[in-house]
């Protein structure tokens, strides 16, 4: 049956009935397929034959979107990193090429440059702040320099275009990695930290601390790293002590509050002396001492009458304990001595007297001792 002229050639096709009976045996005549299928499974094999095969995991996309991107401005620029990007290995499921590694690189040395300039700049510019004190200074440093990298690493992770996925395996040997063999460096890094916000350690102040024999000496902060403190002492040692520590061990800080230190000097003299020229002797020595503080005042305290000596203690106060103590000391010593000598004060050395019970063996040999000599 032929459609009417007027109406279109579709129309008609879909209203008509007729035209679908007639069209129904035409089928009939269709050769059959070679495997008695439908050509509903034929149009799946079509389907099935035009999906493509699992193709490698290209790492960074960056690299394909730079070789469209120059093509399309440089024939030989682009074909110059085609070649590049033709050189190539599969590792597992996913596919490094000469190009990938290159452009990793350049943009690797490009974010740690501009990350390195953005530390120095933000340095400078928090020094700058006057209503900051060293210690906030420090760890306003501390807290940018973490913040600007790791803003640096999500940079050059979306320049590069790489697919996260393909770093899973590498996030979770990272997550392994910091439980196990980094823990001591993160738990120094936080401990660095608290240290800086509770103000207990600071770059300045005077510590006491220990070498490996046990011997204590006085060592005065230099820095507060990620990792350690450096303490140099007055021998010019310069000490690394990790952060964590100092948090879990007991530190004597001699400028936590004040760098005001109170130094003993113990000293004995003789019975035969006179004790209130004694202490005026000694309240000299402090005065002539150029470090010793004149407010709070020295002072001598009668400690003991021991078996030798009448023994004093001269207290007195110093403000610059990095400048060291013993060297104070001793520098008040020898005026003590000075001092003593010129008043003919004595210093008494350690005295026994052996005394003997008389007994009939002990005369024995007195009396044996001396028919030798005769």
């Amino acid at each position: 049956m032929t459609a009417p002229a007027s109406l279109p050639a579709d129309v008609t096709e879909t209203t008509d009935p007729s035209a679908e009976s007639e069209a129904a045996p035409a089928s009939d005549d269709a050769p059959a397929s070679s495997d008695g299928g439908s050509d509903d499974g034929g149009a799946v094999e079509a389907v099935d034959a035009e999906l493509p095969e699992n193709e490698p995991l290209e790492v960074v996309e960056a690299s394909e979107n730079l070789v469209e991107g120059v093509g399309a401005q440089n024939e030989t620029a682009g074909a110059f990193l085609e070649s590049l990007q033709s050189v190539a290995f599969e590792l597992g499921n996913m596919r490094i090429s000469l190009l990938d590694v290159l452009l990793v690189v350049g943009v690797i040395a490009l974010v740690i440059t501009g990350a390195w300039l953005m530390t120095r700049i933000s340095r400078s510019l928090i020094q700058r702040i006057t209503k900051f004190d060293s210690t906030q200074k420090l760890l306003a440093e501390k807290l940018s320099t973490i913040a600007i990298w790791a803003l640096a690493f999500l940079i050059g992770i979306d320049l590069l275009g790489i697919d996260l996925t393909a770093l899973a395996f590498f996030g979770g040997a990272f997550g392994l990695a910091i439980g196990f063999g980094l823990q001591k460096t993160f738990g120094n890094l936080i401990s660095g930290i608290l240290l800086l916000l509770d103000k207990s350690i600071k770059p300045g102040d005077v510590i006491s601390v220990s070498d490996q024999a046990g011997n204590e000496a006085i060592g005065q902060i230099r820095k507060i790293g990620i990792r350690a403190i450096s303490v140099i002492t007055r021998d010019q040692t310069e000490h690394l002590i990790p952060n964590e520590n100092l948090m879990i061990n007991q530190v004597v800080n001699w400028s936590y509050s004040s760098k005001d230190v109170r130094v003993r000097a113990p000293i004995g003299v003789s019975y035969n002396s006179d004790l209130d020229l004694v202490t005026k002797l000694l309240y000299q020595a402090a005065d002539d001492t150029s470090r010793v503080q004149k407010h709070p005042k020295p002072r001598v305290n009668l400690m003991e009458f021991g078996d030798n000596s009448v023994n004093f203690e001269l207290r007195f106060w110093i403000q610059d304990p990095e400048g060291g103590l013993a060297n104070i000391r001793s520098d008040v010593y020898m005026r003590i001595w000075q001092l003593f000598k010129e008043n003919d004060i004595e210093i008494p050395f350690p005295q026994q007297d052996i005394h003997l019970r008389s007994s009939k063996q002990l005369d024995r040999v007195v009396e044996l001792m001396s028919g030798g000599k005769g």
